[in-house]
C-alpha cells in the first residue's frame, strides 16, 4: 500500500516537471486532442467551415488526466456560417483554443474561410485559417528537484526563472469532401511551422528562448448509416494525426436514436478508451465524454472529462440559395 502512493507521488512529479520544461526541450502538440472531434471539425480542418445552412456556435473544455497537478486543461470554442454571394457557395467562422499545462500556457486564435464546389449532392471544400499564436511560460514558479543531472532553475539558462511570453503568426489549409452520407478530409494546421520568440525583460540571457510549433496533419472521416428502423442511425468517425514524429490514430462509433440522442463508443491507439453522450434539440446540443486511460497514467489518474454545448441558427438564404444537404457537425 505504502509502495503504491509512493510510486503515485513520484509518477505525478515527473509528469508535472516534464510539463514544465518540455516547451524548452523539444516539439510539442499544440492541437487539442478531443475525444469528440466529430462535433468540431473545422478546429482541425478549415475547409467542414460553414457546412450546411445554419450559423453555428459551440464551445467545450476537456479536462485531461484528473488527479495529476498541472495536467492538461484546455478550452475551445468556434462559430461558423454559409454564405452566397456571386453565384458561389462559401464559409466563414472563427476558431480558438486555450490549453494550460502546468507552468505552459497556449492560445490560438484565427479567422477561418472556406470555398465549397458543388457537386451534384455532394460538395469539395477548400478551407483556409489565418490566426496568431500566443504563449506564456511562468518560469517563476518552476521547481526542479536537486540531483545528479539536474541544477537549480537560476543555474540552468535554457529554463526562464521569470514570467515569459510571445506571438507568431499561424495558417492552416484544409480540403474537406461532403456527401449527404459521410464526409472525408485531409488538413495541415501550423503551416508556417511558427517560431515563439518569447520576450523576457526580466532575464540577462541575451540569447532570449524560442518554442516551435510543427505541422500537424489529419485525415478525418465519418459518415451516417441509417437501419431498418428509420429512428436510428449508426455514425462511425475516424481520425488520425500526425506532425511526422508522433502518429495518433482513434475511432468512434455512435448510435443516434430519433436525431435527438447519442451514446457512443470511441478509442484512441495506445492511450485512452472513451465513452459519449449526448442531445440535440431545438437547435441546442450538448455532448459529454470521459477518457480512461489505457497506459500507466492510470495509476495516477482517474481520466479525462470532456463536454461540449452549442447553438444552432436558422439562416434564411432565400429559396433560391438554399441547398439541401447534412450538416457535418452531425455527422
Amino acid at each position: 500500500m505504502v509502495y503504491n502512493k509512493t510510486m503515485r507521488r513520484v509518477l505525478r512529479h515527473i509528469i508535472l516537471v516534464a510539463l514544465c520544461v518540455w516547451p524548452f526541450v523539444a516539439q510539442a502538440q499544440t492541437d487539442i486532442q478531443l475525444s469528440q472531434y466529430w462535433a468540431a471539425p473545422s478546429y482541425y480542418n478549415a475547409g467542414a467551415t460553414g457546412q450546411g445552412d445554419k450559423m453555428n456556435f459551440l464551445v467545450g473544455t476537456r479536462q485531461q488526466w484528473i488527479g495529476i497537478e498541472g495536467a492538461p486543461s484546455s478550452f475551445w470554442g468556434r462559430a461558423d456560417m454559409p454564405l452566397r454571394f456571386l453565384g458561389g457557395h462559401h464559409g466563414v467562422g472563427i476558431a480558438f483554443s486555450s490549453t494550460q499545462e502546468g507552468l505552459f500556457s497556449n492560445m490560438v486564435i484565427g479567422a477561418q474561410y472556406a470555398y465549397k464546389l458543388k457537386i451534384k449532392k455532394s460538395f469539395l471544400c477548400f478551407g483556409v485559417q489565418l490566426g496568431m499564436v500566443d504563449q506564456k511560460f511562468d518560469g517563476s514558479k518552476v521547481e526542479i528537484p536537486s540531483s545528479d543531472h539536474h541544477t537549480p532553475p537560476g543555474e540552468d539558462e535554457d529554463i526562464p526563472t521569470t514570467e515569459v511570453s510571445g506571438m507568431a503568426f499561424d495558417a492552416a489549409f484544409g480540403v474537406y469532401y461532403v456527401h449527404p452520407y459521410f464526409h472525408v478530409g485531409l488538413s495541415a494546421t501550423h503551416l508556417t511551422e511558427p517560431t515563439v520568440r518569447y520576450q523576457d525583460s526580466g532575464s540577462e540571457n541575451e540569447n532570449g528562448f524560442e518554442f516551435f510549433v510543427p505541422r500537424q496533419f489529419y485525415f478525418m472521416a465519418g459518415g451516417n448509416i441509417p437501419l431498418r428502423n428509420p429512428l436510428y442511425e449508426v455514425q462511425p468517425s475516424m481520425m488520425v494525426s500526425t506532425d511526422l514524429n508522433v502518429f495518433t490514430a482513434e475511432a468512434t462509433v455512435r448510435l443516434r436514436y430519433n436525431k435527438l440522442f447519442w451514446g457512443g463508443i470511441g478509442y484512441r491507439w495506445n492511450d485512452a478508451v472513451s465513452v459519449m453522450l449526448g442531445a440535440e434539440f431545438k437547435g441546442f446540443i450538448v455532448g459529454y465524454s470521459y477518457d480512461l486511460p489505457v497506459t500507466a497514467v492510470l495509476k495516477a489518474s482517474s481520466g479525462s472529462h470532456e463536454v461540449f454545448v452549442g447553438y444552432s441558427m436558422k439562416l434564411d438564404l432565400s429559396d433560391k440559395n438554399k441547398t439541401k444537404h447534412k450538416s457535418i457537425r452531425i455527422l
